[in-house]
């Protein structure tokens, strides 16, 4: 693209990707989630071109695109969505935003589920908000690049990816309550132990019809109980008593998600007590918990994610693990003592090359803070 021969950035964003410890799914039923930024990042150099509308954008790995403020529409190039959605839902707030170019570089692995789409969007959000002094708060872009997935991506998440990336603190994770948006951040101190990130190779993608799926599903649920139970407005409201009287009404699938969402809020609130105690057996043993209730209870995991747990069971050097992120592949999250972090990844990788013929990666990730200006 011609505006790359004389760029120059102005101004420097990096916006990270993040890990959930627990709370899968838990966010758009208006429950409780436990994320956190890491260090993977999506980096934007952003420049005002003087221009009235004219935008050009070119991603590291991608073919670039421009577009014209006044002519915002839905692109048949899905990762373009997440730009042009943000455009869209920011010019619903001001009128402030002008010609601009943007280059973007991501060391986030696409597909892994550590929310690279969130980190797109957010990152883009922030570094239009500084360069044209917009004056939008942090929960204000937030909830536009939420609103930017649902309408120009497809995807109908929850909040969680989005707040995590945005309002992270280096250290610490984020209890977040998805239906008041009250959150605290609980520090967390995992030494001698690491946390190591097994990358399936097995994308997903969150647009796909099983992950809204699982959402009309949970209000399928929600829609059966309130019958009995009128004050019930999500899953967060629902209690194991009031699940069990009405299991009768419901097809089992929709039973089983319901059960895994409200077994998984109270698993956040266990993995709270157990990180303030430094309870890391606890925590590691709510890991694999939450990992049955994802592939039999939830089914968003994955024959090689399933593996990959099942691979850490017998190793003593493992606290616990379990898939992390939407589902149907991506990163399995495993707690390691750091003596045998080495031996531990030689030994998965050979024994998953063996079974699926797949190279696995790994690699290391820590609490980090949230998108920020460099």
């Amino acid at each position: 693209m011609q505006f790359l021969e004389n760029f120059q950035p102005e101004l420097t964003i990096t916006s990270p990707g993040r890990i959930n410890f627990i709370g899968e799914h838990t966010d758009y039923n208006m429950g409780y989630v436990l994320p956190t930024a890491i260090g993977n990042k999506i980096t934007f150099k952003f420049s005002r071109n003087d221009s009235y509308n004219e935008c050009n954008v070119f991603s590291v790995g991608y073919q670039g695109f421009s577009f014209d403020l006044k002519e915002i529409a839905v692109s048949d190039v899905q990762w373009e969505n997440y730009i042009l959605g943000v455009i869209s839902e920011i010019s619903k707030l001001t009128d402030k935003v002008r010609g601009f170019d943007c280059t973007i570089e991501s060391n986030l692995p696409l597909g892994s589920g550590l929310s690279s789409s969130a980190a797109m969007e957010c990152g883009l959000a922030y570094g239009l908000n500084e360069l044209f002094d917009l004056g939008l708060s942090k929960l204000a872009m937030v909830e536009l690049s939420q609103r930017a997935e649902h309408t120009y991506v497809g995807t109908q998440c929850g909040i969680m990816d989005q707040f995590a990336s945005v309002m992270s603190k280096e250290g610490h994770v984020i209890l977040l309550d998805c239906r008041s948006l009250e959150y605290q951040y609980i520090p967390i101190h995992i030494a001698p132990y690491k946390l190591i990130m097994l990358n399936t190779k097995v994308s997903h993608n969150l647009a796909s019809s099983e992950y809204n799926t699982r959402k009309m599903e949970c209000e399928q649920g929600v829609a059966i109980l309130q019958k009995s139970n009128p004050e019930v407005m999500s899953l967060r409201e629902v209690t194991r008593a009031m699940l069990e009287k009405g299991k009768s009404e419901m097809p089992s699938k929709v039973y089983d998600r319901c059960s895994f969402i409200i077994d998984e809020n109270d698993r956040v609130i266990a993995m709270t007590e157990a990180l303030k105690k430094n309870d890391l057996k606890t925590v590691g043993s709510i890991l694999y918990t939450a990992h049955e209730g994802i592939s039999n209870l939830y089914e968003v995991s994955c024959p090689e994610s399933d593996f990959l747990v099942d691979f850490t069971k017998d190793n003593d050097a493992v606290l616990g693990a379990r898939q992390t992120g939407g589902g149907f592949g991506g990163c399995t999250l495993n707690i390691i003592h750091e003596n045998a972090v080495d031996a531990f990844i030689k030994e998965a990788s050979e024994a998953y090359k063996n079974k699926f013929n797949i190279e696995l990666e790994a690699f290391e990730v820590q609490p980090s803070g949230g998108t920020q200006v460099i």
